[in-house]
């Protein structure tokens, strides 16, 4: 992304990520001897072959294989996200598009653009950036960055199913129909004067959330759009709230309470009540989607930037940590990986956690229930990887669902999750 360092919105992250790559969708890899290309479909057995670009690496049981590959070499993915029925998965870019494709055929059902940004720059050397007079590197193209989406829940309140809702670094949140042939901007609202890097719903969708470069979280009713509370610190040191920009936020599943972390190294406990931090975690340093609630809201996942402590889980209620899941980079390479993305499973009866970032240019998938074995690594990625997500149940007879893993290569996969 575009506006800070040290993170997919890094200013080095966006020269990084400006880079062509190669590949294309019918890209294959090989896992557990079997090759696959598009929605999985098995060809004739072969030989194990050492990781190759992209390639995606059976672990404990031989458990993930991929689905398909969708690439775009000429911007990256900042944010990838399954529909709540799961039959869609769309993708925000950073060249101002959002891509919403099929998730059994992996045909592209909706492109939604956002207007050209109002401010003006100058083209940086190989005209593949623009620094904006604000100082802001973002890829050049016809719109500004789409840094982070989410679907609204699809639940007995909401008249539009399939609504998208985006953010961007120009601060503003749209709300999108991504019905195929149907699909529109629904609504606009803007955030003066706030590069927005986060957004999240609740469960009931009845409110969503965004957090960004100022230090405070709105939470907004989603039927009015208006603002319901502001989350800030205040001058007293019993409620400091974020002290830098916040990069990722989380609903609780049944409580008034929003978690969010950022570059200022807590994650911050909200009550939506008082409209203050009540508590915070000390030691994360979140630089992508990367906090996260188990699905019974006891037990909050932390992806940090750094080469090691990179994944960790806390206890909601004592606010302590309760352990630190170990992340193996195999012995070639060099470096460690920086995490910019992490997330439990939605299915509340998985152990399963995910996570990737940049360094070693990798994803994993962790099982909880297993002593935090790693059952699958996405490896070889040529850009880091800045977003993971979990769809919502089984995507075909005998699997346990999908993941989804997208970064800086302009590369979305699919993964297949398979049952023990």
């Amino acid at each position: 992304m575009a506006s800070v360092a040290n993170g997919p919105h890094s200013d080095a992250a966006a020269d990084e990520a400006a880079v062509a790559v190669k590949g294309d969708v019918t890209d294959k890899a090989v896992t557990n001897g079997v090759k696959r290309g598009r929605a999985g479909e098995e060809e004739a057995g072969e030989e194990e072959a050492a990781p190759q670009a992209g390639a995606v690496v059976g672990g404990v049981g031989k458990r993930i294989s991929p689905r398909f590959i969708l690439n775009d070499p000429s911007t990256e993915v900042f944010s990838v996200r399954f529909s709540p029925d799961d039959s869609l998965v769309a993708a925000s870019l950073g060249n101002g598009h959002i891509k919403v494709y099929s998730t059994a055929t992996g045909e592209l059902t909706s492109l939604l653009t956002t207007p050209t940004p109002g401010e003006t720059g100058t083209a940086l050397p190989g005209g593949r950036l623009v620094r904006l007079n604000s100082g802001i590197a973002v890829p050049a193209g016809p719109g500004t960055p789409i840094t982070n989406i989410r679907w609204r829940p699809d639940t007995s309140a909401a008249a539009v199913r399939n609504v998208l809702v985006s953010v961007d670094v120009e601060g503003r949140i749209i709300h999108w129909h991504a019905t195929k042939g149907a699909d529109k901007k629904l609504h606009e609202l803007r955030e003066e004067d706030n590069q927005l890097y986060c957004i999240d719903f609740s469960t009931d969708g009845l409110m969503f959330a965004t957090g960004g470069r100022q230090r405070y979280i709105t939470v907004y009713d989603e039927t009015t759009k208006d603002v319901s509370v502001m989350l800030r610190g205040t001058e007293s040191s019993m409620h400091p709230g974020h002290s830098n920009r916040v990069f990722s936020i989380r609903f609780h599943p049944t409580e008034p309470i929003v978690v969010s972390g950022g570059w200022d190294h807590t994650v911050q406990l909200w009550d939506m009540r008082t409209g203050h931090a009540e508590h915070s975690l000390y030691g994360p340093f979140v630089c992508g989607d990367a906090v996260d609630l188990s699905a019974d809201g006891t037990t909050i996942l932390t992806g940090s930037w750094r080469s090691e402590k990179q994944l960790q889980l806390w206890d909601l209620r004592t606010r302590k940590l309760l352990e630190d899941i170990e992340w193996h980079s195999p012995a070639s390479l060099t470096d460690q990986c920086l995490i910019y993305a992490a997330e439990f499973s939605k299915d509340t009866g998985s152990s399963l956690i995910a996570a990737g970032g940049s360094g070693a240019n990798e994803a994993k998938i962790f099982d909880r229930e297993s002593g935090n074995a790693c059952i699958g690594t996405i490896t070889g990625l040529s850009k880091g990887c800045y977003s993971v997500d979990f769809s919502c149940g089984p995507s075909v007879k005998g699997a346990a669902g999908m993941v989804a893993v997208a970064g800086g290569d302009g590369s979305l996969r699919l993964i297949n999750i398979h049952k023990t």
